[in-house]
C-alpha cells in the first residue's frame, strides 16, 4: 500500500542541546490504524505536532503522499490531516454544533458561510459519533467522554484521510475507553481513514493498533506488528519496568502484566 505518512530522519529540539528527537523514521500506509507508545518525556506529543505541520523539524522531513508538508499550506494540510488533542479549552459558550461545524473551516472559500452541503456533513459526523441529540447541548455541558466525541466528530467533518490523536482517552474511565476505541476503529474501517493514536496504555494499543512504533529517549526503540514491539525485553528497556507478555484468550492479542519497576 502506498504511504499516505513518511516520516523520514526527523530531528527536533525545543532548545539548543536539548534535543526531543533525533533520527525518527517510519511509515503510515492508507487505511492503517498505528499506535505510538512509549514512556513519558520519549517525544510523542512533539512528534505528532511534526506531522500537523504546526512544529518544523530541524532535520529530516515528514511526506505527505510525496510531498514535503513543509510545502502544503496551512487549509490544505487541514484538509488532509485532523488532529485530536487530550482536552481542548472551549473559552467561549459554543454549542456542539458550532463545534463541529469548526471542521468544515479548511473547507470554506474565504468570507463565505458554510452551505448545505457543509450542514450535511456535520450532521453525518454527529450522527457517526452518537451525539446528535447534544448537538444544542453547550460544550461546558458535556462530560469528559461526550466532549472527546465532539472532538473526534470535528475531525470527522474536516473529511480527512489522516487522524492524529494525542493521548485521547487519558481522563476516561475504562468503559469510556473502550468505547472511544471501538468508535474509533468503526469509523476507520466505514471511512477509511488511516489513524495514529498515542497512548500511555499499552494493553491497549495492543488490542487496537494494527502496527505500533515505541518511542525511547526521543528514538524509534521498535517499530513493527503488535507481537514484534511488545516483547519483554522492550519494555524492560523502555520503560523500566519487569512485565509478562503472553497471548490474551480473547483477543489473541499480546497480553502485558506488571510484574514490578525496576
Amino acid at each position: 500500500m502506498e504511504a499516505v505518512l513518511d516520516v523520514r530522519g526527523v530531528d527536533f529540539a525545543y532548545r539548543p542541546a536539548e534535543t526531543v528527537l533525533r533520527d525518527v523514521s517510519f511509515s503510515m500506509a492508507e487505511r492503517e490504524i498505528v499506535g505510538l507508545i512509549g514512556p513519558n518525556g520519549s517525544g510523542k506529543s512533539t512528534l505528532l505536532r511534526i506531522l500537523d505541520g504546526l512544529l518544523k523539524p530541524a532535520a529530516g522531513e515528514v511526506l505527505l503522499r510525496g510531498r514535503p508538508i513543509s510545502r502544503i499550506g496551512r487549509e490544505e494540510l487541514a484538509r488532509t490531516i485532523a488532529a485530536v488533542p487530550q482536552e481542548q479549552p472551549v473559552p467561549f459558550p459554543y454549542r456542539v454544533r458550532e463545534v463541529v461545524m469548526m471542521g468544515r473551516f479548511p473547507h470554506l472559500q474565504r468570507f463565505h458561510f458554510e452551505g448545505a452541503r457543509d450542514i450535511e456533513i456535520v450532521a453525518g459526523a454527529l450522527e457517526m459519533t452518537g451525539i446528535a441529540e447534544l448537538a444544542d447541548r453547550k460544550m461546558g455541558e458535556l462530560s469528559g467522554g461526550e466532549r472527546q466525541k465532539v472532538w473526534i466528530a470535528r475531525a470527522l467533518a474536516q473529511e480527512p484521510e489522516v487522524m492524529l490523536l494525542d493521548e485521547c482517552t487519558v481522563f476516561l474511565d475504562i468503559r469510556h475507553q473502550l468505547l472511544f476505541f471501538d468508535l474509533l476503529r468503526s469509523l476507520h474501517r466505514s471511512r477509511g481513514i488511516a489513524v495514529l493514536f498515542v497512548t500511555h496504555d499499552v494493553n491497549l494499543a495492543a488490542r487496537y493498533a494494527e502496527r505500533l512504533v515505541m518511542l525511547d529517549r526521543g528514538g524509534v526503540r521498535a517499530s513493527g506488528t503488535v507481537w514484534d514491539v511488545l516483547t519483554e525485553q522492550n519494555i524492560r528497556d523502555v520503560y523500566g519496568t519487569d512485565v509478562l507478555v503472553d497471548r490474551h484468550p480473547a483477543t489473541g492479542g499480546p497480553r502485558i502484566t506488571t510484574l514490578a519497576a525496576l
